[in-house]
C-alpha cells in the first residue's frame, strides 16, 4: 500500500488528510498493546466527510495510521506545543496519556518509518501544491482534521466545533482566515475559535508561506459534529454529516472564488 493516495483536481485548493488512515503493517501492529491496537486517535471518517464537496478539488490522504508515524509532526521530532501535553512524531501514548506500545520503537525504527511513510506522504503533498500553484499562481492547503470534543489530557472543557489554525495568522493571507471564520460563525448552532488549542500542525506551519504563493489553514473539527458517538465503533451520522458538509462546501467554494484576488499577497 502506498503511503499516500492522491485524488487530483484542477482547482486551487488541496485538501491534506494526514490522520484518516488506519493501515498498520503487521510487524508494527505486533508491537502495539491492546490500547494501541484500538487506533482510537484516528480522524474517523474525515476523508468521507470531505469527499466530493467540490468537483475540482485535490485530496492527498495518508493511508497509514498516526501510530505508525504522525504525518502532521515535525520529522525532526520538535514539539508543536512546548510545555503542553501532546503526542509526538511516533506517539508513545494515546490522547488520554495511556501507553500504546509493548516496547516503544527505538531511534533506528523511527528513522525507518520516517523514510517509508512520512517522507512519501509529504512528497506527494508538496508535488500537488506545486502543481496547483503552477496552474493558478496560488495554492491553498486546507488541512483536514477531527478529534474527540472532550480529552482532559490535551485540553480543558469541551472543544469548540470548529477550530481554525493559522499559527497566529502566519500561514495564510488574512482574507483566508477571515473567510473561514465568517462562514463557521454564520451557522449559529456551531461554536468556533481561531488559534485556540489548535494553532495549525506541522503541515500547516511548514507549507504555509503566503510570500511564495502557498497559503495553509488547518480545520480541526470536533467529532461530535458528524459522529453518532465519540467512542468505538465511531459511527458516522449521515444526517449530522450532511448538514456539516453544507458548511464545509460553502467554505471551500468561497476560498476557491477568493483565490484569484490573493495572487502576490503576503
Amino acid at each position: 500500500m502506498h503511503p499516500a493516495e492522491v485524488s487530483r483536481g484542477s482547482g486551487p485548493i488541496v485538501l491534506g488528510v494526514p490522520h484518516a488512515g488506519t493501515f498498520v503493517p503487521d510487524d508494527i501492529a505486533g508491537q502495539l498493546n491492546d490500547t494501541g491496537r484500538a487506533l482510537a486517535d484516528t480522524d474517523w471518517h474525515i476523508d468521507r466527510l470531505y469527499d466530493g464537496l467540490l468537483p475540482d478539488i485535490t485530496m492527498v490522504r495518508a493511508t497509514f495510521h498516526r501510530y505508525v508515524i504522525d504525518a502532521n509532526r515535525d520529522p525532526g521530532g520538535q514539539s508543536l506545543y512546548p510545555g503542553q501535553n501532546t503526542t509526538g512524531l511516533v506517539p508513545q501514548t494515546d490522547f488520554d496519556g495511556r501507553p500504546i506500545w509493548h516496547a516503544p520503537p527505538d531511534a533506528t525504527e523511527v528513522d525507518r518509518r520516517r523514510t517509508a511513510f512520512h517522507a512519501p506522504y509529504h512528497a506527494a503533498l508538496k508535488s500537488e501544491l506545486e502543481r496547483v500553484r503552477q496552474m493558478h499562481g496560488i495554492a491553498i492547503l486546507y488541512d483536514c482534521h477531527s478529534i474527540r470534543s472532550n480529552i482532559p489530557f490535551l485540553f480543558d472543557g469541551t472543544l469548540p466545533d470548529f477550530n481554525i489554525g493559522t499559527n497566529q495568522g502566519r500561514t495564510c493571507a488574512p482574507e483566508i482566515e477571515a473567510t473561514v471564520f465568517e462562514f463557521c460563525q454564520a451557522t449559529s448552532d456551531y461554536t468556533t475559535t481561531v488559534n485556540g488549542r489548535f494553532k495549525g500542525g506541522w503541515t500547516t506551519r511548514h507549507y504555509g508561506c503566503p510570500a511564495a504563493g502557498i497559503h495553509a489553514i488547518q480545520m480541526e473539527l470536533a467529532q461530535s459534529t458528524y459522529l453518532k458517538s465519540e467512542a468505538a465503533p465511531w459511527p458516522y451520522d449521515a444526517a449530522k454529516a450532511e448538514r456539516l458538509r453544507g458548511v464545509l462546501a460553502r467554505i471551500l467554494s468561497r476560498l476557491g472564488d477568493l483565490s484569484p484576488d490573493l495572487k502576490g499577497k503576503t
